[in-house]
């Protein structure tokens, strides 16, 4: 290389200045041409991505108490040198430069310092160049169909120089990457990004940094997709026709990995639902018992897969009763004929079998005494246990299949009368 002098190169420095704490302040150095040189012969230098060290044979002039370094880079700055460090012993000869650019060539050229502050002229060009980054980190796969999560998993990186990884996700809201998790060892190897939204698509990249905090270039971009919710049942229904029960049945979800169904029942039919039973995959009618007749209830089945994953709770619910009781019949004849009670009576529906009788027998204004007559097939009922001036009250009631009974009729009062005799 050309050798250049110092002096030369004062128009192209820009700036220097005394010992380290003004780096920044333009001065224009003071060339002692008597002063030793460094040999350029002697001066050998090992690189890194972010450093670059030096060797020298010191020199044997006495005058002589430090080194100057100047530095320029080639990329950037061309071969405008400027002050970088003052080595401060003479009989130091090693220095580090660091912070620089990876895979970026630099000039430098050093002159011996004296104590007055005058140094010598410089020694040749010495031109060297950081070594490049290292190479991205390689096999990067983002694992979809995970309940609320996505796995992020890469090859190790090869080189000992690894020290964590960061671990990025697109933002697509914002446009722009963002650190999600800053991975430490060489030797790990995966990423798990939970809570996120069911059937949701990320993408994510890898980026390794040495112990110096040099990065690679980031890793391809990998997509992933989160699982989604199981589909719901279908053909859902509720029976009305049960006495003191609601069966709740439904056809099966196409979801494959589905374990099991959630019923949930509510009195209401927009709110209020609770878990009231949990059934295996392979069930698909539930037995709600219920104690009071004609009571209603709102019905939904959730599917639960093998990762808990529920199928969505914002569907229709079905609605189903319990059997109510049959219709209460309807008194049409009630009146004494002769010395009996005569009663007859029309059903309410079709769902009676049988009747019950009851007779209230008024034995005076605060006591009563009841009877009851069951199994009654027909619709007429004749009493011919009755005594004269005695007031009977008497209601009906049906009887369905289920047992179930109706409401009483009102009671309908009737009174043998007392037979006069003529004197």
């Amino acid at each position: 290389m050309q050798t250049t002098s110092l002096t030369a190169l004062l128009l192209l420095l820009s700036g220097c200045n005394n010992l380290n704490n003004n780096l920044n302040t333009p001065a224009k150095p003071k060339i002692d041409e008597t002063l030793e040189i460094i040999d350029n012969t002697t001066l050998k230098s090992i690189s890194d991505m972010t450093a670059i060290a030096f060797e020298w044979k010191k020199v044997e002039d006495p005058r002589v108490i430090g080194y100057n370094f100047y530095r320029a880079n080639m990329h950037k700055d061309g071969r405008r040198l400027k002050l970088i460090d003052t080595v401060k012993n003479k009989y130091a000869t090693h220095f580090v430069d660091t912070e620089l650019e990876p895979n970026t060539k630099y000039v430098y050229q050093i002159s011996s310092k004296a104590a007055n502050g005058v140094e010598s002229n410089t020694t040749s060009a010495y031109i060297t160049q950081t070594l490049p980054r290292i190479v991205p980190v390689s096999f990067v796969q983002a694992l979809s169909d995970l309940p609320n999560r996505i796995k992020v998993i890469w090859r190790p990186h090869p080189d000992l120089r690894v020290e964590y990884y960061k671990i990025e996700k697109f933002n697509s809201t914002l446009n722009e990457w963002n650190t999600e998790e800053k991975v430490k060892g060489r030797l790990q190897s995966e990423y798990i990004d939970d809570s996120l939204d069911n059937n949701e698509t990320f993408k994510y990249r890898v980026t390794a940094y040495t112990f110096e905090d040099v990065s690679t270039k980031p890793s391809e971009v990998v997509t992933a997709k989160t699982k989604a919710l199981p589909m719901g049942v279908q053909n859902l229904a509720a029976t009305t026709t049960e006495p003191k029960k609601i069966l709740v049945s439904w056809d099966a979800s196409s979801t494959h990995d589905v374990l099991k169904y959630e019923i949930h029942r509510s009195s209401i039919k927009s709110f209020g639902f609770s878990k009231v039973k949990e059934v295996n995959k392979n069930t698909f009618v539930y037995t709600d018992k219920v104690d009071e007749d004609g009571k209603e209830y709102f019905y939904k089945v959730i599917a639960v897969d093998k990762d808990n994953l529920k199928s969505s709770s914002k569907i229709d619910a079905v609605k189903g009763t319990s059997l109510n009781k049959p219709g209460k019949p309807t008194i049409t004849l009630a009146q004494i004929q002769g010395s009996k009670a005569i009663l007859n009576w029309t059903a309410a529906d079709n769902r009676a079998i049988s009747y019950n009788v009851y007779k209230k027998t008024m034995l005076n204004f605060f006591e009563s005494k009841t009877e009851k007559f069951t199994d009654v097939r027909d619709t007429r009922f004749e009493d011919n246990n009755i005594i004269t001036g005695v007031e009977y009250r008497y209601s009906i009631q049906a009887n369905d299949t289920y047992g179930l009974m109706s409401e009483k009729t009102d009671d309908a009062s009737l009174i043998l009368p007392k037979i006069s005799v003529k004197k």
